[in-house]
């Protein structure tokens, strides 16, 4: 039996799995990390902890599953989106990560369309210029940070410093590169033309590689720290969400996936390119070689409830532990209490500005209607709806441009409530279901490392083989249009407040 490695690099932590040929999940492991805001709408984080918490996790998965290393063939890694990660001559790590949420770079922004032009970003990268990708952030590191720009000699992704790490290999793939808006997304290659606008050196960039591909194995340093062989392959991987596709199968037209993570994706595959001309969705190069994908973003999805979690539910996180269960499991039995339309009480989930549909840096969340009637698994409910409504967003734009799923798979932490994939379900008014494996990106980058070392001749055949999925659950007809209603008047919220969001955004007091 030959075996492989997919290593999830989140915003929370880093999650290692071990699968055999099979799919079939042998140990995994877990390691936590901060998040650094030194200012409000900034977020960074430090590389050495995504570094030591992968090479920490390989480690313990070999040691749990005692599987002989030689038998460990390759390994794939998924990555956190944009993140910016600069190293110097002697390969030492410049300044913490500023990473994906960050939305320091309105200005920079501003500059990167005056100087390339909307028609050419569009043209060229399928993207307008945004505040959570990595040509911002290198912007706004040269003009603000001009001795760390000068000392910088490569620029790398959150997965592809791990990558380095592990390999030593400077190097990247297209669906990761495609998110840091210097890839020329049609041809899937770094574009000549955008960094001579931008006066960017090409040299500070990794060489770009199909996520399947193999583009180095382990280094024997890193064989030393993990207990790997050298001889184990590393390919080269997938941002995470064009992992979590891989991972639940969402590899071939027709089929579409919504994750709720610390972040929210609606994300469906197309083997032809297609662009929305404002901007309000992503189109970047998938992990299938040839194919892309057309992606909705939500800033602050799972971030929503975790942050009412943890700043309003002390009771619910202590009876947790006690009980030893996980504390979201009380939360959604509380939300479950409250009705359709949490009795009147709307959340916006825009705690990190937002991307889809709005692409606003500066607006912000807010609970609308809230009165002394209210009590906690109202304002619970609330937030599990807002986020569900921002997803319908995303999919509503997606169907605008003719991609209409058949039917939703679901992945990422509040995929795992049946509570939640059901309001997802009555909302989106489709079947949502779920793989039998919940590994998504892990398992999606596990299954490019088994094609990379010749295990499956394709990524589709690969997915057939190791991949299973569990019945769906059907919209229930009654709640359909309950939650359109509300969600009518949700649409409404971002548009009402913009310019005060705006205004809010430049108050000094």
């Amino acid at each position: 039996m030959k075996y492989v490695l997919g290593i999830d690099l989140g915003t929370s932590g880093t999650k290692t799995v071990l699968f055999d040929q099979n799919g079939k999940g042998i140990a995994s492991a877990t390691v936590e990390y901060p998040l650094y805001q030194p200012q409000n709408g900034w977020a960074e984080q430090d590389p050495a902890d995504w570094a030591n918490a992968a090479l920490a996790t390989i480690q313990s998965v070999l040691k749990q599953s005692g599987v002989n290393p030689e038998d460990v063939v390759s390994l794939g890694i998924s990555g956190q989106m944009h993140g910016l990660v600069m190293l110097d001559e002697d390969n030492q790590v410049i300044r913490r990560s500023i990473i994906w949420a960050d939305q320091r770079t309105a200005k920079e922004c501003e500059e990167i369309t005056e100087k390339v032009g909307y028609d050419t970003l569009i043209r060229i990268t399928a993207n307008p210029a945004l505040t959570g990708f990595t040509l911002s952030k290198v912007m706004w590191v040269r003009k603000h940070e001009p001795d760390n720009y000068a000392r910088c000699r490569h620029i790398l992704l959150p997965k592809d410093y791990v990558r380095f790490v592990l390999t030593g290999d400077y190097a990247t793939e297209v669906s990761d590169a495609s998110g840091m808006q210097m890839l020329d997304v049609p041809n899937r290659c770094w574009s000549q033309e955008l960094l001579e606008l931008l006066d960017i050196d090409p040299a500070l960039l990794p060489k770009v590689y199909e996520s399947c591909e193999v583009t180095g194995h382990i280094s024997a340093e890193a064989a030393a720290k993990t207990g790997l062989s050298e001889k184990t392959l590393v390919v080269g991987g997938a941002g995470d969400n064009a992992a979590a596709a891989v991972g639940t199968g969402v590899v071939e037209d027709g089929k579409a996936f919504t994750t709720i993570g610390t972040s929210g994706v609606v994300f469906a595959h197309t083997d032809q390119l297609a662009i929305d001309p404002k901007g309000r969705v992503h189109t970047f190069c998938c992990a299938v070689p040839g194919a892309w994908h057309v992606m909705g973003v939500v800033q602050a999805a799972g971030l929503s409830l975790k942050w009412f979690r943890d700043n309003f539910c002390a009771a619910e996180m202590e009876a947790a532990k006690q009980m030893g269960v996980d504390a979201y499991e009380l939360t959604n039995k509380e939300a479950a209490e409250s009705p359709i339309g949490a009795n009147k009480l709307l959340y916006a989930p825009y705690l990190m500005g937002e991307r889809t549909p709005h692409l606003d840096a500066d607006c912000r969340g807010m609970f609308f209607g809230l009165s002394a009637m209210h009590q906690r698994r109202d304002l619970l409910r609330a937030v599990m709806e807002g986020v569900t409504y921002s997803l319908n967003d995303c999919l509503s734009i997606l169907a605008g441009m003719g991609v209409a799923p058949e039917t939703m798979l679901a992945c990422g932490g509040g995929g795992k409530s049946p509570f939640w994939r059901q309001m997802l379900a009555d909302v989106m008014n489709c079947p949502v279901a779920t793989t039998v494996n919940t590994e998504g990106p892990a398992l999606g980058v596990a299954i490019l490392a088994s094609v990379g070392a010749g295990l499956y001749p394709s990524v589709q055949e690969a997915c057939r083989q190791m991949i299973r999925v569990n019945p769906a659950q059907e919209p229930i007809a009654e709640n359909v249009p309950k939650y359109a209603k509300v969600y009518a008047l949700y649409t409404e919220l971002y548009r009402a407040n913009k310019d005060l969001f705006k205004r809010l955004g430049g108050l000094d007091a």
